[in-house]
């Protein structure tokens, strides 16, 4: 993994399933650049040690990092926070999430897998080969974002997209996915995903239990989006899927 990071290039690694959002897959964990006539804004910003990438990945769009009008953070862990505290700290970006995520994205709680649960996986090749990722990309040091501050549905809608949030606890107390209605778009951040480093399966599944707060309500919680229309899929980890979301759900149920 470490290998992939060094050799990491933008052109290789950001897609534009819709126009105007631009899906970022990093060594790990991914990231959203969301333009449009107003300006552009992030959509979680990867590991600590992702920084220099997402930086690249906002300059090969043809934009500028110092310009980004806000982060949105779907949820507190690390993976998605990293680089939150050096947009607040360096260009004085807003960083927002859901008010239940508040006191997680700040560091004042934490809602993430412990190291005690990883360890005593270690032995498997794939965990330990993702502990030493998680480990190298800062997750250990990690800044956290204490700047955030809750978002608005008024606010949302005057961003890059007019973004909706919809609240999918389970994952961690405040997760929530985004919805980008003008592009058809909906950023689930970890409420689901279409691939991770510990899993053999592509395609819509949820994380290892290990990684959510609570496993039961995560997967419940997908329900209150079932009404939702959206035909690209925005992943946490995992590649972008140009899919109903309908049909990801179901075939997120109908895993084995």
């Amino acid at each position: 993994m470490q290998s992939e990071a060094a050799h990491w290039q933008p052109a290789s690694h950001v897609s534009e399933p819709a126009p105007g959002v631009f899906h970022v897959q990093g060594p790990a964990s991914n990231w959203i650049v969301v333009r449009d006539l107003t300006g552009f804004m992030l959509i979680d910003s990867g590991y600590p040690s992702d920084r220099p990438l997402v930086l690249a990945s906002i300059r090969h769009v043809g934009l500028e990092p110092a310009y980004a009008r806000a982060v949105l953070i779907t949820h507190g862990h690390v993976d998605h926070t990293g680089s939150a505290a050096y947009f607040a700290n360096t260009f004085g970006t807003a960083i927002l999430c859901a008010p239940e995520e508040l006191a997680h994205v700040q560091g004042r709680e934490k809602h993430q897998v412990t190291f005690g649960q990883v360890i005593v996986r270690a032995w498997q090749p794939r965990v330990f080969r993702w502990l030493l990722h998680v480990i190298k990309a800062g997750a250990l040091t990690a800044q956290p974002a204490t700047q955030a501050r809750p978002w608005d549905a008024e606010t949302l809608r005057s961003l890059p997209g007019r973004p909706e949030a919809i609240a999918v606890p389970g994952h961690t107390p405040g997760n929530a996915v985004i919805l980008l209605p003008e592009a058809g778009a909906i950023a689930v951040g970890d409420s689901f995903v279409t691939g991770h480093p510990l899993s053999r399966k592509s395609g819509p599944q949820m994380l290892h239990p290990m990684f959510h707060s609570d496993p039961a309500a995560a997967l419940e919680a997908t329900r209150r989006f079932d009404a939702v229309s959206a035909s690209v899929i925005l992943p946490g980890h995992g590649p972008a899927l140009q899919m109903t979301l309908a049909d990801a759900l179901a075939a997120l149920r109908n895993q084995d």
